[in-house]
């Protein structure tokens, strides 16, 4: 059997459960792939777009809306016995006159292309105006990408989560508008249940840790962001990020979900699959 890989994605966890050795207590056989350790700005795609290439990992984390269509049409299954949340938000530099939600009316917002940034900013921002009014550029690709372009000042607004986000309230970043959302886990490929058990419970441990004294983790940022930044980063100053709910992700949250993103137009038609829960999802304890 091949060994179970691991590969953190933008948040503390794995980073800690490998520090604390919790994976090899659980006695999981497995890779770890610290893929942006190269500190190199990652490529210009979506979410969505990077579940259907596929990751050389066994279980990834995205927007609750991806995992959701990307499960109902067969890139994968999303699990069902946790869920997690990012602190997130709409950005603009301190300079900027945007001050209020409704200054964003027709302003071009830089997201991920059918990720979570693309989501959660329509649904903070449709409280404030309609959606024909709310522009969205997907031209500054993903998370670190956004960011850089915020800094640079070649944007007028982005939407950022977990580290990126704290790094722009360092910076003096105004946040307009928060945007927290859902992550859900994408698990690819056909782990062993049991290995998926140990993974999750060696998160637990480290979501407990991270609970208890965050400032001992915050230094773990530092792994994926770009060489660039990384001089001007205080982590000291950080919050904790991504929070894991081991909560189900139940049908109705998925029905929801489903529903929200089909009204809304997000996808062409067709392209979402059936929407069935009980075909995209797995659970452990089901």
């Amino acid at each position: 059997m091949p060994k179970f890989a691991i590969t953190p994605h933008f948040r503390l966890h794995e980073w800690v459960a490998e520090e604390k050795g919790y994976f090899r207590a659980q006695g999981l056989d497995y890779e770890f792939h610290g893929v942006f350790e190269n500190h190199a700005t990652p490529d210009k795609v979506g979410a969505f777009q990077n579940i259907e290439k596929g990751r050389d990992t066994n279980v990834s984390c995205a927007c609750h809306w991806t995992v959701n269509v990307a499960a109902s049409v067969g890139h994968g299954k999303l699990y069902a016995d946790c869920y997690s949340v990012a602190p997130s938000g709409v950005f603009v530099p301190p300079e900027s006159d945007i001050r209020h939600p409704e200054d964003l009316k027709g302003v071009p917002i830089s997201v991920g292309y059918q990720s979570g940034s693309h989501y959660s900013t329509i649904q903070a921002l449709e409280q404030y105006m309609p959606l024909s009014d709310i522009k969205l550029s997907f031209a500054d690709g993903i998370l670190f990408s956004r960011l850089e372009k915020l800094v640079d000042r070649q944007v007028p607004a982005a939407a950022v989560f977990s580290g990126p986000y704290y790094f722009l309230e360092q910076l003096g970043f105004r946040k307009v508008i928060d945007t927290s959302f859902m992550m859900a886990t994408m698990i690819t490929g056909n782990p062993e249940r049991e290995d998926l058990k140990k993974y999750f419970a060696a998160l637990r441990l480290a979501q407990r840790d991270i609970d208890l004294r965050p400032e001992l983790y915050t230094k773990h940022y530092r792994n994926e962001f770009p060489k660039r930044f990384l001089e001007q980063m205080d982590v000291r100053r950080w919050g904790p990020g991504e929070r894991i709910v081991f909560e189900p992700y139940t049908k109705e949250v998925f029905e929801d979900s489903f529903r929200w993103i089909r009204e809304r137009g997000i996808f062409e038609d067709g392209a979402m699959g059936a929407g069935k829960y009980e075909d995209a999802c797995v659970s452990l304890t089901a």
